[in-house]
């Protein structure tokens, strides 16, 4: 559970080629989530590219871009909702994009999120081909892209590069590319304050392989025997660490010096907007609230039965020995999604990045049974589609 060992894999295997088959099933299965909710918002009279790119988090993001920080919204239970939440990675590439083409700031937010999930969709298949196979790569895929909340991959929201950035970074490290892996983990830290899961892979990954390294026979280098042959493997490591928690604290810190308030200053900015870190008992009062009446009773009971298949699911991957670096970035992404006491209607697209829980599942269908594999990603594509487009249509935000 604590090496890196990982199923030997020809070489290229990240190559557009060889994921082209995972690509080309990704486009297909969001095509069907976008065109049935273009079909439901007609039915509705709604825009289905206003409900994609300007609506809840994507006007504050396209705000960022246009303005600048420093907005904020006082309710009247005095609650203040700061675009300084907002990690400032998607509105730097939304306000490129607009300064270098005709592009506006919404259709610039589209954009870069379109292109991000296909890059994040090529990670996913990269990790899990490196780890299981190609078959299970293009499976992981599919089923990530037919996920319930899937149309957040196709929303202006920063879920899809994160997911890109999180997914390259751990298949760097996976191949021994520290600093690769630290850069992407500082660039995801720049895009959601989950990227603290990213940072938390590529430390346990470097210390986990330095710890061996000294281990190993003849690792002591106190002897000075190939000590710079040590050095000269060990600095990649340190670098790449180094450089993963970059991107988030300097935006935390650069929060704090903006707002007074030190180096928790984005923590009051989060208490604002009532989000925080309370061990997940805010999330287990609301699901006990459901079972004061009927029949939102079994909305209780489905969202005990989501948890716990989410944590059957983490328990099935630490059986099946994932590589250290998925395991400490899975657990992460959980604990902070269902430990928090943010709007709990975001929970299901908080969870979007942990892209490894869906690696049993990929291994289930990766067997060659065609026939199978392609009926249950069929029914599980339109069920995504079908949901996407009544979620995206209702009156919160996702």
């Amino acid at each position: 559970m604590t090496d890196l060992e990982t199923r030997a894999t020809p070489p290229g295997s990240a190559t557009l080629r060889r994921a082209a088959p995972a690509l080309l099933g990704y486009a297909a299965v969001r095509a069907l989530g976008l065109l049935a909710l273009v079909l439901w918002g007609a039915a509705r009279d709604k825009s289905a590219y206003t409900l994609l790119t300007a609506r809840w988090d994507a006007l504050w993001y396209t705000r960022v871009a246009e303005r600048g920080y420093g907005y904020e919204v006082r309710l009247p239970n005095g609650d203040v909702h700061s675009d300084l939440a907002f990690f400032p990675l998607l509105p730097w590439l939304e306000r490129l994009l607009h300064a270098v083409t005709p592009l506006s700031y919404a259709d610039a937010g589209f954009l870069v999120s379109l292109l991000a999930s296909l890059a994040a969709a090529w990670g996913v298949f990269a990790v899990a081909d490196r780890v299981y196979g190609r078959r299970a790569g293009v499976c992981a895929v599919l089923v990530w892209a037919a996920l319930p909340v899937g149309i957040v991959q196709s929303m202006a929201y920063s879920e899809s590069l994160f997911t890109a950035l999180a997914a390259w970074s751990l298949y760097a490290v996976l191949t021994g590319r520290w600093v690769t892996a630290g850069a992407l983990a500082a660039l995801a830290g720049l895009t959601r304050p989950v990227g603290l899961a990213v940072v938390a892979a590529v430390w346990a990954a470097g210390v986990a392989s330095l710890v061996r390294d000294r281990r190993a026979p003849g690792g002591d280098v106190r002897a000075g025997r190939g000590a710079g042959a040590a050095a000269a493997r060990v600095a990649p490591q340190v670098l790449g660490m180094l450089l993963a928690p970059l991107g988030a604290a300097g935006y935390v810190l650069w929060v704090g010096h903006r707002t007074g308030r030190g180096p928790l200053g984005y923590l009051h900015v989060q208490a604002g907007w009532r989000n925080g870190f309370d061990g997940g008992y805010a999330f287990a009062r609301f699901v006990a609230d459901k079972f004061t009446s009927f029949p939102s009773a079994l909305a209780g009971a489905g969202l005990i039965a989501g948890v716990a298949l989410l944590l059957w699911l983490y328990v099935v991957c630490v059986r099946r020995r994932q590589p250290l670096p998925l395991l400490v970035y899975t657990g992460t992404v959980l604990a902070l999604a269902l430990c928090a006491s943010s709007y709990f209607g975001s929970k299901p697209r908080l969870l979007l990045p942990a892209f490894p829980l869906l690696l049993p599942l990929a291994q289930a269908l990766a067997p060659p049974r065609t026939s199978r594999s392609a009926l249950v990603v069929g029914c599980l594509a339109a069920a995504s589609a079908v949901y996407g487009a009544w979620w995206l249509n209702g009156s919160g935000p996702p």
